[in-house]
């Protein structure tokens, strides 16, 4: 059964520090996925946070996060990270790990980020 699990959320004061993991499990050939970071408040739609491309590793962000947050992904565990930098009041979310290879996509359950004093 394919499986993606987060984990790594909490509450952290502003300008603090958080690293998210996503474990994927039942996945044939993981590197093969191109692997993102999805966050949604509440009362607002789900975003798209940073991607980590499946071929070369190449990392794409939002605006929004660029130059605090970095995504990256160890093949030989099967794991994609996101590490969290200066984090603002804003960014408290559910963060979602997706997966995507050709037209197959799968959605992790979330895991919660609250960035509060």
């Amino acid at each position: 059964q394919v499986q993606l699990v987060e984990s790594g959320g909490g509450l952290v004061q502003p300008g603090g520090s958080l690293r998210l993991s996503c474990v994927a499990s039942g996945f044939t050939f993981f590197s093969s996925y191109d692997m993102s970071w999805y966050r949604q408040a509440p009362g607002k739609e789900r975003e798209l946070v940073a991607t980590v491309t499946s071929v070369k590793g190449s990392t794409n962000y939002a605006d929004s996060v660029k130059g605090r947050f970095t995504i990256s992904r160890d093949n030989a565990k099967n794991t994609v990270y996101l590490q969290m930098n200066s984090l603002k009041p804003e960014d408290t979310a559910v963060y979602y790990c997706y997966a995507k290879t050709r037209s197959i996509v799968y959605w992790g359950q979330g895991t919660q980020v609250t960035v509060s004093s």
